[in-house]
C-alpha cells in the first residue's frame, strides 16, 4: 500500500520531483527513477547529481500524441505554402500585381495573428483538444471552399478565414507538448514538432506545383492551381479524426509538478509577460525570422523563376523551380531544425544563455548567404540553390530552440497566452507584413528599371496624336498612341515595360535585399535576450517549485504520519535556508 501511494505521488512529478518532509519545512528532491540525494549548502538543497538526472522513458501514448501533433502540424504549413508554389499561376488568373499577390499572405497572416490571443486565452482556461478539432474542421473548409472562388476578393476572404482556424492549432498544440515533457526531452519533442515548418512548407510547394502541372490542359491553362489547394483539405479530415481519437488533456503543468498552479485573471496575464525580459526580447527576435522566413517562402519561388528568365543560358527548367526550391527547404529544415536544438541543449549544459546565443549566431551566419542567393539568382540558379540551402539551415536552427525559451521562461498555467501573444507580435511586425512590403517595394522599383536591351538616350520631340487622351491616361498609354514625326537618326525617350521579365527580376531582388537588413536586427535581440534568461527561467522554476511545497506542507498537516511513510523510503531530506524560502515566495507572488 504505502509502495503503491508513492509510485502514485511520483507519477504526478516528473524528471525532478520536491516532496516535503513531515516538519513542512525541509524539501526532498527525488529524481524520477533515481536515489534521492541531499543538496549541498551551496545550492539551497537543490542540486542533485548528474548521474541521477535522468528523465522519465517516453511512453507509447505519449509518442502517439506527438506523432499526431506533428502530423497535423506539417499539413498546417503545407496548407500555409501552397499558395506560394502555384502563385504564378494565380497572378494570371486573376490578373493582379505583385502588390495584391502578397496581399493574399499579409491577409492571411493578420487575421491568424489577431485570433491567436483569443486562442491562447481560451486554451489556458478549457478543453484544448476541443479548439484544436474546430481549428483544423476550420481551415481545411476554408482552404477547400477558397478553391472554387471566381474572383480575387473572394478568394482573399477565404484566405482570412483559413487564419481563423490555424490560429487555433499553433497556438494550442505546442503547450500540450510541454505538459507531456520536460527539460531534454521537451527540447526534443519541440524539434520534431518544427520539423513541420521547413518540410510542411517545402511539401506545399511541391504539392501545389505539381497537381497544378498534373491537371493542367495547356500552356494557358491558368485555372488549374485550383486543384493544388483541394490536396490538405482531404488531409485535414484524417487529422480530425486521428485528434478525436488519440489526443487527450494532459493537466497544465504536469510533467513539472505544476499541476497544482491555477490560471489568473487575462490582466495578470498581460504584466507577468510584458514584465519578463527574456520574453519581449525573444519576441522580438522571433519577429525578425518570421519577417525573413515569410518573405523567403512566399516570394522565393517567383523570384528564381523570374531570375531563371533572365539569363542568356539558364542551367535549370523553370517549370522545375517550386519542385526544387521545395527541396531544399525541406532539406534545410531535416538539417536545421534538430541541429539548432542538438546544439542548445549540450551548450546550455555549461552556458546557461546558449539557447539565444545559437540563435543570434545562426541569424549572423545566414546574412552573407542569402546575399549570395539573391545576387546569383540571376547569374547561376545552381549556385544560388546550394547558398540559399546553407542559408536556410541556419535559419531553421530558431524554430524549436525559440519555443523552447517561451515555455521554460513561463509558468505553465500561462504558456497558451505566451504563445498567443508572440504569434500576435511576430506576425504582426513580422511575415503579415513582409510579403506585401515585398511586393510593395518590387512595384515602386519597376517604373526605375531599364533593360539592358534597351536604349536610354533621349532627344526632346514633340508628338503629334489622333487619339483623345483623358487626363487620367498613363504615360505608357500615351506613349502607344502618339504618332510621332521623326527624322531617322532621332532616339526616343524610352518608357520600360513593367511586365517585362528583366524588370519583374529586378525589382524583386532590390526589395529582397530587406530580409538581411532584418535579419541582423533579430540577431542583435537575440544577444540582448541572453543578458535575462537565466535568471529569468530560474524565476520561473522558482514559482513551479513553490507550488509543489505549498501543495506538499498543505497535505503533511492532514495526514502527517501517512506522508511520513510513504516518502521516507525513497528520500532524504535537505534544509533550505531562511534566504531561499523567502526567495522562493516571492515568486509565487507572481501568481497573484
Amino acid at each position: 500500500m504505502e509502495g503503491s501511494e508513492s509510485e502514485e505521488v511520483r507519477a504526478n512529478l516528473s524528471h525532478q520531483e520536491l516532496l516535503s518532509d513531515t516538519g513542512g519545512n525541509n524539501v526532498a528532491i527525488v529524481p524520477t527513477g533515481g536515489v534521492a540525494v541531499e543538496g549541498g549548502d551551496n545550492e539551497g538543497g537543490r542540486r542533485i547529481q548528474e548521474e541521477n538526472d535522468r528523465p522519465p522513458p517516453y511512453t507509447k501514448k505519449q509518442i502517439a500524441m506527438v506523432a499526431v501533433l506533428c502530423f497535423v502540424n506539417l499539413i498546417n504549413y503545407m496548407d500555409r505554402m501552397t499558395v506560394a508554389g502555384i502563385l504564378y499561376d494565380i497572378k494570371k488568373c486573376f490578373d493582379i500585381n505583385d502588390s495584391k499577390a502578397g496581399l493574399l499572405q499579409t491577409a492571411f497572416i493578420l487575421v491568424y495573428m489577431v485570433m491567436a490571443p483569443i486562442f491562447g486565452y481560451l486554451g489556458d482556461r478549457f478543453s484544448r483538444k476541443l479548439f484544436l478539432t474546430i481549428g483544423i474542421c476550420c481551415w481545411s473548409l476554408a482552404t477547400l471552399i477558397g478553391s472554387f472562388m471566381p474572383t480575387y476578393e473572394l478568394f482573399l476572404l477565404f484566405r482570412c478565414l483559413v487564419g481563423v482556424g490555424e490560429a487555433s492549432y499553433s497556438t494550442i498544440a505546442p503547450t500540450i507538448i510541454s505538459d507531456l515533457f520536460v527539460k531534454d526531452q521537451r527540447s526534443n519533442m519541440l524539434a520534431l514538432f518544427y520539423f513541420a515548418i521547413p518540410v510542411g512548407s517545402g511539401l506545399g510547394y511541391i504539392v501545389g506545383a505539381e497537381v497544378t502541372e498534373l491537371v493542367r490542359t495547356g500552356a494557358d491553362d491558368y485555372e488549374a492551381w485550383r486543384w493544388g489547394l483541394r490536396v490538405t483539405p482531404a488531409m485535414g479530415l484524417v487529422a480530425v479524426i486521428l485528434i478525436l481519437t488519440i489526443i487527450r488533456n494532459p493537466p497544465r503543468g504536469q510533467s513539472e509538478g505544476g499541476q497544482h498552479l491555477h490560471a489568473t485573471s487575462f490582466k495578470s496575464d498581460l504584466i507577468y509577460l510584458f514584465t519578463n525580459k527574456s520574453y519581449v526580447l525573444c519576441t522580438l527576435a522571433f519577429t525578425c525570422v518570421t519577417f525573413v522566413a515569410g518573405a523567403l517562402a512566399f516570394w522565393g519561388p517567383l523570384f528564381t523563376q523570374m531570375g531563371v528568365k533572365v539569363q542568356p543560358n539558364p542551367n535549370v527548367n523553370v517549370d522545375n523551380v517550386a519542385f526544387v526550391f521545395g527541396a531544399i527547404a525541406m532539406t534545410a529544415g531535416l538539417i536545421g531544425v534538430p541541429l539548432g536544438s542538438i546544439l542548445g541543449q549540450k551548450l546550455r549544459i555549461k552556458i546557461p544563455y546558449a539557447d539565444p546565443m545559437v540563435c543570434g549566431v545562426g541569424l549572423l551566419f545566414s546574412v552573407p548567404l542569402f546575399l549570395g542567393a539573391i545576387i546569383l539568382a540571376g547569374l547561376d540558379t545552381i549556385a544560388s540553390y546550394v547558398v540559399v540551402f546553407f542559408g536556410q539551415i541556419f535559419l531553421n536552427l530558431n524554430w524549436a530552440v525559440v519555443t523552447d525559451i517561451v515555455l521554460y521562461i513561463t509558468i505553465p498555467t500561462r504558456r497558451s497566452s505566451a504563445e498567443a501573444f508572440q504569434i500576435l507580435f511576430a506576425h504582426a511586425l513580422g511575415d503579415a507584413g513582409s510579403p506585401y512590403l515585398i511586393g510593395v517595394v518590387a512595384d515602386s522599383f519597376k517604373p526605375y528599371i531599364v533593360p539592358p536591351n534597351m536604349t536610354t538616350t533621349t532627344t526632346a520631340v514633340p508628338f503629334i496624336t489622333t487619339t483623345p487622351v483623358s487626363l487620367n491616361t498613363s504615360v505608357l498609354a500615351i506613349h502607344n498612341l502618339t504618332t510621332l514625326a521623326l527624322d531617322d537618326d532621332t532616339v526616343l525617350p524610352v518608357i520600360p515595360d513593367t511586365n517585362d521579365d528583366y524588370v519583374e527580376f529586378k525589382s524583386k531582388q532590390y526589395a529582397m535585399f530587406l530580409c538581411c537588413i532584418v535579419n541582423v536586427l533579430g540577431a542583435v535581440f537575440f544577444f540582448w535576450n541572453a543578458c535575462y534568461i537565466a535568471k529569468d527561467k530560474e524565476q520561473c522554476d522558482r514559482v513551479i517549485a513553490g507550488s509543489i511545497e505549498r501543495e506538499q506542507r498543505e497535505a503533511g498537516r492532514t495526514s502527517r504520519t501517512n506522508s511520513s511513510s510513504s516518502s521516507s523510503g525513497v528520500s532524504v531530506s535537505s534544509h533550505m535556508s531562511e534566504e531561499e524560502s523567502e526567495e522562493a515566495q516571492q515568486a509565487q507572488n507572481l501568481l497573484i
